[in-house]
């Protein structure tokens, strides 16, 4: 038993030692306090640098809704794979929401490490819908 009253086995306390600091890296690397670009109407690009850093290059402007930005995303990430980049992955953003294309469609969040949520599905030929517009 030790001071606190706790008593926890070896691996169990090196476990959540290495859960605790884990936890604290990932807020210290400031992830979770990277912004989203709010301008309205403007669909960014995200790019991390070799630093760590994140940079966002302004992708398409005038955009009516989220849709349409990740429509531009993917447009950019078919344009670059035909150069030969092979991306399957790309973050992006629009109004305040990250946009994550990948393979099972586009995800949103407020921030990077934060819950994502689906907003556009790949039809069976690889193209992206709302979900629920699909037929079954």
């Amino acid at each position: 038993m030790t001071r606190s009253g706790l008593s926890l086995p070896g691996p169990m306390l090196r476990t959540a030692l290495i859960a605790a600091a884990a936890t604290f890296a990932l807020a210290a690397c400031g992830g979770d306090t990277l912004q989203a670009p709010t301008d309205v109407g403007v669909c960014w690009h995200m790019v991390q640098m070799k630093d760590g850093s994140y940079r966002f290059n302004k992708l398409a402007v005038n955009q009516p809704n989220l849709e349409n930005c990740a429509a531009e995303l993917e447009g950019m990430r078919q344009r670059f794979n035909r150069l030969g980049a092979e991306q399957d992955q790309v973050v992006g953003a629009y109004q305040g929401q990250f946009l994550f294309l990948q393979r099972e469609g586009v995800f949103t969040a407020r921030n990077l490490h934060t819950t994502r949520y689906l907003a556009m599905v790949r039809t069976g030929d690889g193209r992206l819908a709302i979900p629920g517009a699909i037929k079954q």
